[in-house]
């Protein structure tokens, strides 16, 4: 069957499609709520594709595909496809080998404040992330420093100092001049920033970029903005993984039509048990003593969490964060506390299954 001729074909519904080559290998895995619109778009408006995809559609010789109930099962199948399979083009557009951390040397007199590939164990070293753009990453931290004026050239202590302290936009780490509890202190707002508990940095980063455009300086007002974009990046990650590690054991309801609904078991970002529930067809005490059975199951079973996410988990957590807090998701959420299961609290467990499906 001819390719245009499969795609017309194809479900209007959520799922996963697997791109292949002349050779019948995988070269590529996406995703999409609309399968039938997803995979079409590759073939038209070919002049808005990106030279990525552009070489991608050239290569293009069939494809598979894999149903889902909803799209959130799509997200999660998508990312687990891209594991196991590690198609040639998703490999190009993103890897986690190339995730990284903000690591910060509290050992020096002025600590630095640094990108590293992997998570660093030493006391003296405190490390945020993983985030999953470096090149964003090097823009946040050089915004970081640039606002607060500690990004130094070097620091080898000479009278003269750096370039940028000459023009007034280092605070003088280089000569040494610089008080420490003063830089110090901008440390702890940068720390803060990281962890997402202050967002000072990023309002004057913001007073400062309107400053900028009311002074008709729009050059500066440009470069704060792109400074706040980037920086929102590593914020954005801070209050995934405080989500993440927050809300351990949940369990999402995500409503298929106005009877039908799919419950979901998830702990620490892995998809533990999935099933539909006819609300019409299905008594409600019913549902509730059955997925009651499979909470207590489930997490009873589950391992035990590390307590931290990294390179591997961190695809999984953006994925369940941003679609429970999507503004446009269909689904419910209740968290699952760990002491419920372990005293085997009907009750509050009864409470949850109830805040899912009434």
């Amino acid at each position: 069957m001819d390719i245009k001729e499969k795609i017309k074909n194809l479900p209007a519904s959520p799922g996963v499609y697997l791109m292949k080559d002349s050779l019948g290998s995988v070269i590529y895995v996406g995703k999409s709520k609309n399968l039938r619109n997803r995979v079409g778009s590759y073939f038209i408006n070919s002049k808005s594709h990106s030279p990525k995809v552009l070489k991608l559609v050239k290569n293009l010789k069939d494809f598979d595909y894999q149903l889902t109930d909803t799209e959130f099962e799509a997200l999660l199948l998508e990312n687990k496809l891209i594991k196991e399979i590690k198609p040639t083009y998703n490999r190009q557009m993103k890897s986690p080998k190339g995730y990284c951390y903000v690591c910060i040397n509290m050992d020096e007199k002025y600590p630095g404040i640094e990108i590293c590939m992997e998570p660093v164990s030493d006391q003296g070293k405190l490390c945020f992330g993983p985030y999953t753009s470096r090149n964003t990453v090097e823009r946040a931290l050089c915004g970081i420093k640039d606002h607060c004026r500690i990004l130094c050239n070097y620091s080898s202590g000479k009278s003269s100092g750096c370039l940028r302290y000459s023009m007034g936009l280092c605070l003088g780490m280089c000569t040494y001049e610089a008080s420490q509890e003063q830089y110090l202190d901008l440390l702890e707002k940068v720390k803060g920033l990281l962890s997402g508990a202050d967002q000072t940095i990023i309002e004057e980063m913001k007073q400062e970029m309107n400053a900028s455009a009311e002074n008709f300086d729009f050059e500066k007002a440009a470069k704060y903005r792109d400074y706040i974009r980037a920086v929102s990046h590593l914020t954005g990650t801070a209050k995934m993984l405080e989500f993440a590690q927050t809300n351990i054991n949940f369990a999402v309801a995500d409503f298929l039509n106005d009877s039908e609904i799919k419950i979901f078991l998830v702990r620490y970002n892995k998809l533990l048990f999935s099933e539909k529930y006819d609300l019409n067809s299905m008594d409600s005490e019913k549902i509730r003593k059955e997925l009651q059975r499979n909470i207590l199951s489930c997490f009873g079973d589950a391992m035990k969490c590390t307590g931290s996410i990294g390179k591997d988990e961190i695809d999984e957590a953006h994925i369940i964060y941003h679609y429970l807090k999507s503004p446009e998701r269909t689904c419910s959420c209740a968290p699952i506390e760990e002491q419920w299961i372990k005293d085997a609290d009907s009750l509050k467990i009864r409470s949850a299954v109830d805040e899912l499906i009434l």
